[in-house]
């Protein structure tokens, strides 16, 4: 398969999950500011990049096909920071300063927090094995 319908594929899922995992966010914890549900994904995308990203250097499970299908593709279009950039933007614009900072700092900070975390885990789950 090509690698272009490969990501589009990838990207396409990640979408449509992103979509109802922050609507089901949103849903549990509605808020009429904060956008929870974008940081939610967002968090989440950057556990399962760092956590598949580390399983694929530390035991070589993807290939490059898979890479491109979730790597590139599916968390691509699951993450969403033009989304955050819009929804910053938007509480910027209300003068909610506050929440900015907090929304900045929240994605940004959780964010990378994440990564490491998957990172461990890939690291723990290939000491199990």
């Amino acid at each position: 398969m090509p690698g272009w319908l490969l990501v589009g594929l990838g990207g396409f899922l990640g979408s449509v999950l992103r979509y109802g995992a922050s609507g089901l966010v949103h849903r549990l914890a509605p808020s009429t500011l904060f956008p929870l549900g974008t940081l939610s994904v967002n968090v989440l995308g950057s556990l399962l990049i760092g956590l598949l990203g580390g399983l694929a250097e530390s035991r070589g499970i993807l290939g490059p096909e898979s890479r491109l299908l979730l790597l590139i593709g599916f968390l691509g279009g699951f993450t969403t920071f033009s989304t955050f950039a819009f929804e910053t933007l938007g509480l910027m614009r209300a003068g909610q300063t506050t929440l900015v900072l907090g929304n900045v700092l929240g994605q940004v900070c959780l964010s990378l927090i994440a990564v490491w975390a998957g990172l461990v885990l890939s690291r723990l789950a290939g000491a199990v094995t």
